[in-house]
């Protein structure tokens, strides 16, 4: 049989390779020096564009039947169009904090396009070693065998660093993986995000933004992987004693756990919470044939749920304000965005919903992303192989 990369496989090996090395242009730092005056705190931006989304407090282009944008106590927070990747309204939205777990979502779309899901994998020791203390886990183990679909699961419904760590060493290891995330944050357009530890546990110097994650959860929309993973409330993950046990998202906007109302037409993304960065959560629905994806970053008041109700009312705002507010900037970078005429791609999302119904130094990065971009075809082609060897094809 002939065995070789898929297409979308091949893509990603190129935009990895190719990434690592714009990473090592210095443009694309200067390109983010002299910022305009942002004006006083608080006040709408006065433009579209990046200038607006890098101005301090909150930016909203409001028409005169557009509703008021809601009380929100989080520190940053953005709502975009999914399609469009217009944003209609964002508070800080550049504004460096930790991310937590949310961080994961730049570990999927690094890792998931050239990770195969039904390769079986036996866990080493050394795979498991160096998880944070306090970690979410799913409970992987050393010496059992798990498909990678498995330990993905572990990932985005228990948020388990244990899965993140055995995916890591999959694909080149710890610090091969944070090179590649950094590089894949610069290819999206994602300059606030600096990656120290690719689960999101808290790492000094470490942080993303609410653009940045709203970056992520849209780029994840379209890959179908990530969108079928991202969507799930609840998955059976295999046992030490051979027998399997259930596990259930923890974003609870997706699942109504603990007294939290489900939001109507969510399609999920992801959660996080560190004591150092709080709660965080980026959350995608769709509604009346528009798809929003909402960003919040560190509640200030209402306890644990509050970044759920606080993502509920920014996407009830941005649903109701639709073709009532003017875009303050744009989640894609200038030289994707469509061109006058042309339609923007509709998330995989949507469309299988529809049918159902400080940095890391760079000398070492970009030692790092030549071994790694380049090897990715070669992991990728290795695992292949030994999908086919598991599966006696």
């Amino acid at each position: 049989m002939t065995i070789g990369f898929s297409a979308r496989a091949a893509r990603s090996t190129c935009v990895l390779c190719v990434a690592g090395l714009l990473t090592l242009m210095p443009a694309a730092a200067a390109a983010r020096t002299g910022q305009p005056d942002p004006g006083p705190p608080g006040a709408p931006g006065p433009m579209a564009g990046p200038a607006a989304l890098y101005g301090s407090g909150t930016q909203v282009r409001p028409g005169p039947e557009a509703p008021g944008v809601p009380h929100v106590s989080a520190l940053s927070w953005v709502v975009a169009d999914a399609e469009s990747g217009d944003v209609l309204a964002a508070h800080d939205a550049h504004r460096p904090l930790p991310p937590a777990s949310t961080l994961k979502t730049l570990f999927a779309l690094t890792v998931l396009p050239v990770l195969p899901g039904g390769v079986r994998h036996e866990v080493r020791a050394d795979e498991l070693s160096g998880i944070g203390p306090g970690s979410s886990l799913v409970g992987v183990a050393e010496g059992h065998t798990y498909r990678v679909s498995d330990l993905w699961n572990g990932v985005f419904l228990n948020s388990g660093n244990d899965a993140v760590h055995v995916l890591a060493s999959l694909t080149g290891g710890w610090s091969a993986t944070a090179a590649r995330m950094q590089a894949e944050a610069r290819a999206l357009g994602a300059l606030d995000t600096q990656v120290r530890s690719p689960d999101g546990y808290d790492a000094p110097g470490q942080v993303s933004s609410a653009y940045d994650l709203a970056v992520f959860g849209r780029a994840g929309l379209h890959n179908p992987d990530f969108a079928r993973y991202c969507s799930k409330v609840d998955a059976l993950f295999p046992g030490r004693d051979g027998e399997a046990y259930g596990i259930m998202n923890t974003n609870r906007l997706l699942t109504g756990a603990d007294g939290v109302e489900p939001y109507p037409g969510l399609i999920g993304v992801k959660n996080g919470y560190t004591s150092n960065a709080g709660n965080t959560l980026i959350a995608a629905a769709h509604r009346d044939g528009r798809t929003l994806v909402v960003t919040v970053m560190n509640p200030q008041e209402g306890g644990g749920h509050a970044v759920y109700e606080e993502t509920r009312s920014l996407l009830d705002w941005g649903f109701e304000a639709s073709g009532l507010v003017e875009p303050v900037g744009s989640l894609t970078p200038p030289d994707d965005r469509p061109q006058p005429g042309s339609e923007a791609a509709e998330p995989v999302a949507v469309a299988s919903t529809r049918a159902a119904e400080h940095e890391p130094g760079w000398p070492e990065t970009g030692a790092i992303l030549g071994v790694a971009g380049l090897g990715a075809g070669a992991m990728a082609l290795a695992l292949r192989l030994k999908l086919v060897r598991d599966d006696g094809s």
